[in-house]
């Protein structure tokens, strides 16, 4: 079904039933229900975020799929780095958007977190897509779309040519904070799922649950804000939620227990007892 037909559906539903929440269907009693283990800028509690050695990591450690901040440096290569500024992981100074592609390569991304991890680099987004794809799941954060005029024709351009923008390939999903951004990757990736990332309450009313059901696939806020008449309720309009950012077993087993789909988090073995 169309998200713009689940919406339409909603709507007239909820004309009938209120809450949605009364609707959901109750997850099996004495079963953990089986999550996507996402890798929060890699395994960051073990490595440096968003570095090769941190996505390493998170295959060795069975993830389901590594999330990465993708932004675009001066001379227009895109760039995993999550501040907008190289400051607080790198040996370096000054905004991402402002620096060439070789000032930034030059950097060192690993020393800040332990000197093992000395020389590690600021990777670029296909060195990312030719290195994941096939292994793991890749979560493709925007990150502050609105700073990089046409970043979202350049994301979908490295995909469309490696053949990522079809779900039976690889395993893409593309989110952001920027709203406005993902209804525009929708339209130029129609079969690569979208995803919305809040912090805001504002965010969890129906209403707006509903507008975002039009383009978006996943509804991915903070686990601050997570309820489980939330999680019911975008799971009634067609959409997957995936919350962020586990930092201990009590998150990871907080959001079991919501029935979230995806657990975005800095250590892959809260999710995964295998590990």
């Amino acid at each position: 079904m169309s998200k713009q037909l689940l919406l339409e559906a909603g709507v007239a539903l909820s004309l009938v039933f209120n809450p949605f929440s009364q609707l959901a269907e109750e997850p099996t009693t004495g079963q953990r229900k089986q999550v996507e283990n996402v890798a929060h800028r890699g395994a960051t509690g073990y490595a440096p975020e968003n570095t090769i050695a941190a996505f390493d990591l998170a295959v060795e450690m069975k993830a389901d799929y590594i999330e990465i901040d993708v932004q675009r440096s001066n001379d227009g290569e895109l760039v995993v780095i999550h501040d907008t500024t190289v400051d607080r992981t790198t040996d370096g100074t000054g905004q991402v958007g402002e620096l060439t592609f070789e000032q930034l390569r030059s950097l060192d991304a690993g020393s800040w977190y332990g000197e093992k991890f000395a020389g590690e680099h600021i990777p670029t987004f296909e060195e990312i897509l030719d290195r994941y794809r096939g292994k793991i799941g890749i979560l493709v954060e925007l990150k502050a779309p609105e700073l990089y005029p046409g970043i979202e024709e350049q994301v979908a351009d490295a995909l469309l040519e490696r053949n990522l923008d079809k779900p039976q390939n690889e395993k893409i999903i593309i989110q952001s904070f920027n709203f406005t951004s993902m209804k525009m990757m929708d339209q130029l990736l129609p079969r690569v799922p979208i995803g919305v990332l809040t912090s805001n309450r504002a965010d969890t009313t129906l209403d707006a649950l509903q507008e975002f059901s039009t383009y978006a696939d996943w509804f991915n806020p903070s686990y601050g804000i997570v309820t489980e008449e939330l999680v019911n309720d975008g799971h009634y309009l067609g959409m997957k939620i995936g919350s962020w950012t586990v930092r201990s077993q009590e998150a990871a087993d907080f959001l079991f227990e919501m029935g979230v789909d995806a657990i975005i988090t800095d250590c892959p073995d809260y999710v995964d007892p295998r590990n």
